[in-house]
């Protein structure tokens, strides 16, 4: 990012509040500069600009998707077990017909068995969420490629 670009980087790196109960702005703890912004923040936004529904990234949340302003702000991270320590669950969002936001659960997969016998007994077929969170890895990992 170029310098002077403060507008970019207050859309990438400003985050919610601890809750729905904490208005305004405050400081961030992701840098000097950078905010975090309440619900009140949020409605005022999304009525000025005729919007019901903000969904961000970039943040890494421990269920995959969490919700704020009364569900007017979605945050959206996608990959499990951000950087091999945090165990978290990723998610993605479904839209139905009705443009009803339905958040899908992408759970990590489970460490590795360390002994023969225990992986010939633990022998379970992979559930379609391991299968696309490890589509959702290779994909990643292409994108940071090119």
């Amino acid at each position: 990012m170029e310098a002077g670009s403060i507008v970019l980087m207050d859309l990438l790196w400003s985050d919610p509040t601890e809750n729905d109960s904490v208005e305004g702005l405050r400081p961030n703890a992701r840098g000097p500069g950078l905010v975090t912004f309440g619900p009140d923040r949020v409605m005022e936004f999304c009525n000025n600009n005729d919007l019901q529904l903000i969904v961000r990234a970039h943040e890494c949340v421990m269920d995959g998707f969490e919700r704020f302003a009364q569900g007017h702000l979605i945050t959206l991270f996608s990959a499990t077990n951000y950087c091999g320590t945090a165990n978290n669950a990723g998610a993605i969002l479904v839209l139905g017909r009705d443009l009803v936001v339905v958040p899908k659960l992408i759970h990590p997969l489970p460490p590795a068995m360390s002994s023969p016998e225990a992986s010939s007994e633990r022998h379970i077929e992979d559930t379609w969420m391991q299968k696309l969170a490890r589509v959702l890895v290779r994909r990643r990992a292409l994108d940071w490629l090119t």
